[in-house]
């Protein structure tokens, strides 16, 4: 199902299960968390728009989980603002925020069957029984499990459980769904399997959704726009599409996806790497040695019998061959080209290496 299909699906069906309404705005206003000496978060300022998957993507300690949990109730801010739809939630107790949360590790009740867990919030408000199992069905109806609804957790894989943990957080019909690293426990086949439909059933049901994750394949793959964060502020927010080939800074660029580090020198504004002269996007300095950050796609390996630089390894990726390069002056780095020209660039074959013509980012002292 494309996304257009799911979006005209949700708009002219009957209501669905989950009873999402008009989707929700989240923001994170100049927030700031301290941990005794330590500085969760520094002043960050982050908007999740209404009805998207905002990825919150970071290395361990960078401050994103304490963003989603200011956002469920469980930490309060030293200063700043958490706001849904300009209300001021920052004093709101955990219990009384309209938030559904996922986390890591199922946080299921051994005792109870999948459709009682996906019922115990509705039990806590007094729901009747009738519509309590009515609403259990919808949602397992909803993640793929309805079959599973008599089954206690130690008889689910740890992928079911985790849907039924997702049941369960939409059975409230929240306002906003949170993911705390939901799938890092999962092995890689069912981690994949899961996010795409995590991705399907938040956009079906258009719910506005705050997703932390440390693994960057997730992040790009799942979400409308990712915020990569760093010592409790936010590097750059965007696409994953525009976070990939036009990434910010040097850290951004090197945490999401492969990156090579090239020697370069600055010129006049431009930048003089593997014999050419290219421009520079973003601040760089006038004058110069600066490392030149480029994608391993984007270097285009030649073989040439009187190149320069030698082909050290060659590991078949599919459709991608990944060579490792030496140049010149010894510098190692990574070069993508399609499987089908890799016969030509055998280990130990001479190349010639060159670049695009277009901006490259740079990474040196700017002052």
């Amino acid at each position: 199902m494309t996304a257009a299909t799911a979006s005209t699906q949700a708009t002219t069906s009957a209501p669905d299960p989950a009873g999402s309404t008009t989707a929700t705005t989240v923001e994170f206003r100049a927030l700031r968390k301290a941990f005794g000496a330590t500085v969760a978060l520094d002043g960050l300022d982050l908007t999740a728009r209404p009805g998207e998957l905002l990825a919150l993507l970071g290395p361990s300690g960078c401050g994103k989980t304490t963003a989603l949990r200011m956002l469920a109730g469980f930490e309060r801010p030293d200063s700043g603002q958490v706001l849904v739809d300009g209300q001021d939630i920052s004093g709101v107790p955990a219990h009384r925020r309209d938030a559904g949360m996922v986390f890591q590790s199922y946080s299921l009740f051994p005792h109870l069957s999948a459709a009682d867990n996906v019922a115990f919030g509705l039990k806590m408000r007094r729901t009747g029984a009738a519509e309590r199992r009515k609403r259990a069905h919808e949602l397992l109806e909803l993640v793929g499990l309805p079959q599973h609804a008599d089954r206690f957790p130690h008889q689910l894989s740890g992928g079911q459980q985790q849907r039924v943990a997702l049941a369960r957080a939409l059975a409230l019909r929240p306002k906003v769904l949170l993911l705390d690293e939901p799938l890092s426990a999962l092995d890689a086949k069912v981690r994949v399997t899961l996010r795409e439909e995590i991705r399907r059933l938040q956009q079906e049901l258009r719910i506005t959704t705050v997703f932390v994750t440390h693994d960057q394949e997730e992040a790009l793959s799942t979400a409308d726009r990712v915020a990569v964060m760093r010592d409790g502020g936010l590097e750059q927010v965007a696409a994953p599409s525009e976070l990939y080939d036009t990434p910010a800074t040097a850290f951004v660029a090197e945490f999401v996806g492969t990156m090579n580090r090239l020697p370069g020198v600055m010129a006049d504004g431009d930048v003089e790497v593997l014999g050419q002269r290219l421009p520079v996007r973003g601040a760089a300095p006038a004058q110069g040695p600066v490392d030149v950050l480029v994608r391993p796609e984007a270097l285009e390996a030649t073989a040439d019998g009187e190149g320069r630089s030698r082909v050290l390894t060659a590991a078949f990726h599919g459709s991608v061959t990944r060579l490792t390069l030496s140049l010149p002056d010894g510098a190692t780095v990574k070069a993508d080209v399609p499987s089908h020209r890799a016969a030509t660039l055998p280990a130990g074959a001479t190349v010639t290496v060159t670049l695009p013509q277009r901006p490259v980012l740079v990474d040196g002292p700017t002052a």
